[in-house]
């Protein structure tokens, strides 16, 4: 059975009259045959489904599985063997956007939950629909400020701030006429005095900070979100989801947008996507929030129905005024983490969290007794640590390696370890005694 109904001989006759050609090359009348491609395609020839299962499996094989330490965004955490089940139900897997409230109910509804837990986990007032990622989220979130800042164009950014992260910032920047300035470190963590003084310079519509940073270190934010909001710039802060079962809330903290990637909610690392961003905010910025919102209403049978709420996007107004030109959402995704969070609970969260920080403490302390390592700085730290190693760093990496460990992240001149509920004692110590041969 055909997924999609192909054109019939009548069909292809028809469309070309109507586009005035009688054969389908003429079409490509003004390509050059120069530069046209006449050989053989470069294709195998067809395969049966075992056949094809085989050729998979065996590229698949040559995937080397390590023990994962390493984080830098992305984290190896325990997803519930139920999520794929549930995933594949038909009234998830639906094709694209809920677009019909009628028929996408299932979807809806998710989309819905997903907001609601994502607003409680951030201790924000709203969430959007999902985003692509965390990268393209804090660029959104960054693009946000701006556009409810009213004649201003700078935004102050962390160094602590993940550098693929940045790099995304820039790129979105550069196009959009924003001026990024950075705010500096110092010992390891953002410097509010920097931040106050270019604040003081005028004219930024917002300040973005990671927590926790990318040496991994919780940063103290008193201070901060009084500091942008007496010049009038929005506090953005980037968290990694998961941590925030534990640590304090960018809402606690008093920020106005909220983002990052909820890949650690469950999701497989998967050689690096597809993952799953998230922006909140609060409800004052509503309106200038990219992508969509799903609202709970009643029906004209006082049924429960859910609905798309807010979608200021560019399908349905001014491309120029649209808040944002996002033209899909990761909702399966969100339905990913949706799930996970459903099935581990608030306690669950906490005690995946409470394993990660117990398992980072210790794999630095047992690092620190080799005398080989030392931490960069000496700060409160979460499931992720920055060290530096007396050595031959990269001939210790590749010794990680060869023993089937990804020995963390190799950055600058030492290296970044994260740990997950996933990481037994036994692989932490023989992690450490790769260490300190």
């Amino acid at each position: 059975m055909f997924k999609f109904f192909p054109h019939t001989e009548e069909d292809l006759q028809a469309m070309m009259e109507k586009a005035g050609v009688e054969r389908l090359d003429d079409l490509y009348a003004q390509i050059p045959e120069t530069i046209r491609f006449r050989g053989d395609y470069q294709l195998p020839s067809e395969m049966s489904e075992l056949e094809v299962r085989d050729l998979f499996e065996k590229l698949g094989s040559q995937n080397k599985q390590l023990t994962c330490f390493a984080g830098f965004g992305v984290y190896d955490h325990y997803m519930p063997s139920v999520i794929p089940s549930l995933l594949q139900r038909s009234e998830f897997l639906t094709s694209y956007t809920p677009y019909q409230a009628e028929i996408s109910q299932g979807t809806l509804h998710y989309i819905f939950e997903y907001q609601s837990m994502m607003a409680e986990l951030t201790g924000m007032d709203i969430s959007n629909a999902s985003m692509y990622d965390g990268t393209t989220a804090a660029a959104e979130a960054m693009m946000m400020a701006v556009a409810a800042g009213k004649k201003v164009n700078k935004v102050l950014v962390s160094a602590g701030l993940n550098p693929k992260t940045r790099e995304v910032l820039d790129t979105y920047a550069l196009h959009q006429g924003i001026e990024l300035v950075t705010i500096s470190l110092k010992d390891g963590v953002t410097d509010l005095n920097d931040l106050k003084a270019r604040l003081a310079e005028g004219g930024v519509a917002g300040v973005m900070v990671q927590q926790p940073n990318v040496f991994g270190i919780v940063e103290d934010l008193t201070g901060f979100a009084e500091a942008c909001h007496e010049q009038k710039a929005l506090f953005i802060m980037d968290c990694v989801a998961a941590d925030l079962a534990i640590l304090k809330t960018p809402g606690e903290w008093g920020a106005d947008i909220a983002v990052g990637d909820g890949q650690s909610l469950g999701i497989p690392m998967q050689f690096g996507g597809p993952y799953v961003g998230y922006m909140c905010c609060t409800e004052k910025l509503i309106r200038k929030m990219p992508g969509r919102i799903v609202g709970m209403t009643k029906d004209n049978r006082d049924q429960r129905a859910f609905v798309l709420t807010l979608q200021a996007r560019e399908q349905h107004i001014r491309r120029q005024k649209a808040t944002s030109n996002i033209c899909s959402n990761q909702s399966l995704m969100a339905l990913f983490v949706t799930i996970y969070m459903s099935l581990m609970g608030k306690q669950g969260l906490k005690e995946a969290a409470q394993l990660s920080y117990a398992g980072a403490h210790y794999l630095c302390d047992e690092l620190l007794k080799t005398g080989r390592f030392s931490l960069a700085y000496d700060r409160p730290f979460f499931n992720e640590f920055y060290v530096k190693y007396d050595g031959d760093a990269d001939t210790l990496y590749q010794r990680f390696i060869e023993a089937g460990i990804l020995g963390g992240v190799r950055y600058e001149d030492g290296f970044l370890f994260a740990v997950t509920e996933k990481r037994t004692k036994e692989e932490i110590d023989n992690l450490v005694k790769m260490a300190a041969l």
